[in-house]
């Protein structure tokens, strides 16, 4: 069995700068938003030049790249580490709700409104694949199947092909499609602060709308 490859000390300086460059990234982003990250900025911050940064990250766009990948992969680790330990839907999207509010700012990077000019490059969505594929096993004892001229079913039938190795019938899909789009809708009103003064407990809300879609 051959040994692992040990970093050398360059490498490992390389990743530590990258993870300190993500971190500024991250403490931009909760002030300015995501439109305004700026590496010139992050570079200033870091006593370092602009050049000598982008040795790093090559552009804008990368940078932001890293940090959905980084986001997505702590959102699947934890819906996938909650699915392990026996949760069902209504458990999967309590975590989902923890973690979104342990970190807005992650959260809306990947689910908020999309940042001008940037687009992501198609293998960024295959870790959100694990996250989906997590809901399918467990929205896997769905009730009745979707009526043959339900119009969904032609859209169910194309979102079976991206969920890849784990197919499922058109009840599970449109179940687990249904959990995920209103949850979120709930948690983008909650923590853009549209609740606020509206006199009710969004952590009520959310429970109530787990129960109805896990009923």
């Amino acid at each position: 069995m051959t040994a692992a490859r040990r970093e050398t000390p360059r490498e490992r300086y390389r990743t530590q700068l990258r993870a300190e460059i993500k971190e500024h990234a991250w403490e931009q982003i909760a002030t300015a938003g995501a439109p305004g990250l700026s590496l010139n900025a992050i570079a200033k911050q870091m006593g370092m030049s602009g050049p000598a940064l982008y040795r790093y990250f090559s552009s804008r766009d990368e940078l932001i790249t890293e940090l959905i990948r980084d986001a997505y992969r702590d959102l699947a680790d934890t819906v996938r580490a909650a699915a392990a330990g026996g949760a069902d839907l209504a458990g999967l999207g309590r975590a989902l709700r923890t973690w979104a509010l342990t970190d807005p700012q992650r959260y809306f990077l990947i689910y908020g409104t999309p940042i001008p000019g940037y687009h992501a490059p198609d293998d960024v969505t295959q870790t959100a694949s694990l996250i989906m594929e997590c809901l399918l096993d467990a929205a896997r004892s769905s009730g009745r199947d979707v009526a043959d001229d339900d119009p969904v079913r032609a859209h169910l039938a194309a979102h079976r092909q991206w969920a890849g190795d784990h197919p499922a019938d058109a009840a599970t899909l449109h179940r687990a499609l249904l959990f995920w789009s209103r949850l979120h809708g709930i948690l983008s009103l909650e923590l853009a602060g549209h609740f606020t003064g509206m006199g009710l407990d969004p952590a009520e809300l959310f429970a109530s709308e787990l129960r109805a879609l896990t009923r």
